[in-house]
């Protein structure tokens, strides 16, 4: 795991590094497996070294809200503030791929936040960026039409994955964008005829955005 870490988490002085390889608890987790749940009470965060993860809300009847990705190098925000202040979950958090992800005890976490300096920056760096993504994600729902709405989680989900091809259903697109699979279909012809995706079957291919 310490090469692993050392690459991606560059910043963190050597002597955290060592400390996080001896208290986290290392796991590798199967695509779609889900590491969080809403109402679950949060004993530990995660730093991602591999992979990929998507965060979410649910509501009662099932339907997905994307909120944002989590990539190597990355830290889930709001099971940080959950565990400090023990408090249930408002989420849920889903392996997209294979995921590898080092597992960091609550107490632990916030003895480190006087203790080093880059680990501070590192847990205010990701409260402000996941903010920031957020603000961007409500503006994205409060004032674009769907279509827009779309263009824009494509983008997002090729970004996060780095690949031009995309391993998702009109069905999955559509649950997490609270729509039809009918009015997804449709959108996404449309951007087919006008050479910005090619449509595959549970797959997309980004050609320009």
């Amino acid at each position: 795991m310490g090469h692993t870490l050392q690459t991606v988490y560059p910043l963190f002085e050597a002597p955290l590094q060592q400390e996080i390889e001896t208290v986290g608890e290392h796991k590798i987790i199967p695509a779609n497996e889900t590491l969080m749940r809403r109402g679950q009470y949060i004993r530990s965060t995660m730093l991602i070294l591999n992979g990929l993860v998507k965060v979410y809300r649910e509501d009662e009847e099932g339907n997905e809200f994307l909120m944002y990705y989590l990539k190597p190098g990355e830290a889930c925000a709001l099971s940080m503030v959950c565990a400090a202040k023990h408090e249930a979950s408002p989420i849920h958090a889903k392996t997209v791929t294979e995921t590898e992800i080092v597992m960091v005890p609550v107490e632990t976490m916030s003895e480190w936040m006087g203790k080093y300096k880059s680990w501070y920056q590192f847990v205010i760096e990701t409260y402000r960026s996941r903010f920031d993504e957020l603000l961007m994600t409500l503006d994205n729902v409060a004032f674009r039409s769907m279509d827009e709405r779309l263009e824009f989680y494509l983008k997002r989900a090729q970004e996060a994955t780095a690949a031009s091809t995309i391993e998702i259903s009109h069905q999955q697109i559509a649950d997490e964008l609270n729509s039809s699979r009918e009015v997804i279909s449709r959108l996404l012809k449309k951007m087919e005829q006008r050479g910005k995706v090619r449509l595959n079957r549970n797959s997309i291919d980004i050609i320009s955005m």
